[in-house]
Formats: structure tokens, sequence, C-alpha cells
């Protein structure tokens, strides 16, 4: 793409303009912030998994037929530790928030890591429509309430031996006594608890807020596997509001619906050099601004 200058300034002026900001995180934004699946994160975690069952990456082990629930609970259980809970913050989350909290902002975000909250993000204003590694389910949905698992994760993991937890550790449903699951959104049996459907209409009500006024869609690693969350509906509500403009970050789909060409502002470059290069311009005529007042101030005050 070219014009680089010229779209880093369009976006600054935008954000600089709207009294609104909708955040849609997917897949690549954790991608772009390093929680990458493949490559050396897959290799440092995964050797033994990697040697045993064939594993190429982390996400084509979620969809492997184990034979065991114990081989099974190994596998989820290294994977939500390492994914969820030995990852700190990343700096990438952290500068989008920079970005927007003088705004009037939310988040919708398909991902499942938490990285919104970890950063900072208010968890009233972030709604985690897929799920969270976090919790458990029922994996039949024999009822409506999800288990935080942190310690129980801790434990499969630190007695996983030749890629197997313990029979005593795999864990059960409370209720039913079938098997448990990752609340995920892989299937009919997703759980969807009071606190999801509440984050749901915190997010409805800032649609409505924010329906016709100065808005900016900030739009991050979306691509075409759940498009109906985010992307698409995104896109709609830009070509919808006169008022609003849409700024997309995108390695591989970067490109919109032609009906919005001229309201939206797309990036596929780097997402961290991209929003630190928007900051920089805001930062500095920010502290253009302050200064200039502070000397309005200080003159106005002597005479």
């Amino acid at each position: 793409m070219d014009d680089l200058k010229k779209r880093i300034s369009q976006a600054k002026e935008a954000i600089e303009k709207s009294e609104y900001i909708l955040v849609g995180g997917g897949a690549g934004l954790s991608s772009a912030a390093g929680l990458t699946y493949s490559g050396k994160r897959f290799t440092e975690y995964f050797a033994d998994f990697k040697e045993k069952y064939g594993f190429t990456d982390m996400y084509s082990g979620t969809f492997y037929s184990f034979k065991t629930q114990e081989e099974r609970w190994a596998h989820w259980a290294r994977h939500i530790d390492v994914n969820r809970y030995l990852m700190p913050a990343t700096q990438l989350y952290k500068e989008i928030l920079e970005l927007v909290m003088l705004k009037k902002y939310f988040v919708i975000s398909t991902n499942v890591e938490s990285q919104f909250i970890k950063a900072g993000f208010p968890e009233e204003k972030v709604f985690e429509v897929q799920g969270d590694y976090s919790f458990l389910q029922c994996a039949k949905a024999c009822h409506n309430k999800l288990y935080y698992n942190e310690k129980m994760v801790k434990g499969m993991v630190s007695q996983t031996n030749d890629c197997r937890v313990p029979s005593d550790l795999v864990p059960r449903c409370p209720v039913c006594g079938g098997e448990m699951d990752v609340n995920l959104r892989h299937n009919d049996f997703f759980v969807q608890d009071d606190e999801w459907y509440n984050a749901d209409k915190r997010y409805e009500q800032f649609l409505k807020e924010s329906e016709g006024k100065n808005v900016v869609y900030l739009e991050f690693g979306v691509g075409f596997n759940t498009p109906g969350i985010i992307r698409y509906p995104f896109e709609q509500m830009t070509n919808k509001n006169p008022n609003a403009t849409l700024i997309r970050f995108n390695k591989d789909y970067p490109i919109g619906m032609l009906e919005n060409e001229n309201k939206i502002i797309s990036f596929d470059e780097d997402i961290l050099l991209m929003i630190q290069c928007i900051k920089s311009i805001e930062m500095k005529e920010n502290r253009e601004h302050w200064s200039n007042t502070q000397n309005h101030e200080v003159n106005h005050t002597f005479n």
C-alpha cells in the first residue's frame, strides 16, 4: 500500500475528532502481539507433543482426536497455561489502550487470551464474545455456569508425564458427572452465562448510544474465519453512519467493501509500529498544545 504518511495522518485526525471508538480484535491482533501458535513458541513449549503426535503448531493440536481424556487434558492444560496464564500483557494491547483511553470506547473481541483485560481495559468495557481460556464448562452444557480453571490447569501442567495427566486430575462436571470442556465457541454447546449476556447488553448499549455520532471503528486483525461478528458489522455500521470512519489493521485482508472506499483507512503494515506512529503525532501535538496553553496563561497572569 502507498501513501503511508498520509494514512497515518488521516487515522490520527479521525481518532482525534471522534467522540466514540469501537475496538474490534481478531486473531491477527494476538499474532501481531506475539501470541503466535507456531514457530519458536510452539517448539519451546510443545516439543514433547510434537514428537509424540506429530503436531506442527498449537492450533492444530486443539483439534486432535486424543484416545484418552488424560492425554487430551495434558494438551489443553499446557495450551491454556502457555497462552492465558504465562503470557503477560503485551505491549501492543497496552498501546491500543493508550490510544483510546481518553474517548468513549468499547471493545468486542473474538480472541480468548484476555489480553485486553491484562493490558488494563476495564472488564465492563470488553466483550469476549467467543469465550475465555480461563473458564471450563460442562461439555454438554447441562447447566449455565463457568468454572475458573487456573489452579486446576497449573496442577495438571505440573503433573503431566509422557503427555498425560493423572486420571484423578481429569475435570468432571460437578452436576452431571460428564466431561468438561474449555469455554470456547467451537460447537453447539458453548455456554453463555449471565456475565456473557451482561457484556452483550453493554455492547448493544454502546452501539445504540454511538449510533449516528462521530465514531471510529478500530479493527485489528479480523479476517474471514468469523467475519459476521466484527468485520461485516463494522463495515455495515460505517456505511450507514455518515460520521463514521473505519480504520482497519490487517496484514492479509486490508481492503473493505467498495461502498466504504472513502471512509476506510487501511494498514497492512506492522500494527504496533503503526499505532506508535499515530500516537507519536498525537503526543507531539498534545505536548505543543499544552506548552502553548501554559505560556498563554503565564503571559496573561503578568499582563
